[in-house]
């Protein structure tokens, strides 16, 4: 929190691997708000099973979405609380691209599109300049 007021002329410049690291995280923020406008899309021009089901897809998508777009911001603000906030977003989404590669309805190109950048993230995410720059200041 402290970070937050102090200038960028301060903390010095950022490391290519955290703006590399924010880049992928507000991609992945991008793509969910794909995903919500197609929901919506499809909330509004079809019938589903289940409009309470749909509704509450669309949602957890709206929430998720700005999650990690906040996550990304706060990549950028060097904000140490952003590598448990990745990692536990990019477990989940390694999760759903390892379902992704088996079953009946198995989509092995959309299990690469999400396993993929959620490997790069968490990679990035335990480099040396990356641990260095969202480290917690001295007297927080």
């Amino acid at each position: 929190m402290v970070d937050e007021l102090v200038p960028d002329e301060k903390l010095g410049p950022r490391h290519p691997y955290l703006v590399a690291l924010a880049l992928i995280i507000f991609l992945e923020s991008a793509v969910l708000v794909a995903a919500l406008g197609y929901l919506i899309f499809e909330l509004g021009s079809g019938e589903p099973q289940s409009y309470p089901s749909a509704i509450a897809l669309t949602v957890l998508t709206a929430i998720a979405a700005i999650w990690v777009a906040l996550i990304g911001i706060n990549v950028l603000r060097r904000q140490p609380w952003i590598r448990g906030a990745a990692v536990v977003w990019q477990v989940l989404q390694i999760s759903v691209a390892i379902g992704s590669f088996q079953g009946v309805f198995s989509r092995p190109d959309i299990g690469w599109l999400l396993l993929i950048p959620a490997i790069a993230v968490l990679a990035l995410l335990f480099t040396k300049p990356v641990l260095l720059q969202t480290a917690r200041s001295e007297g927080m």
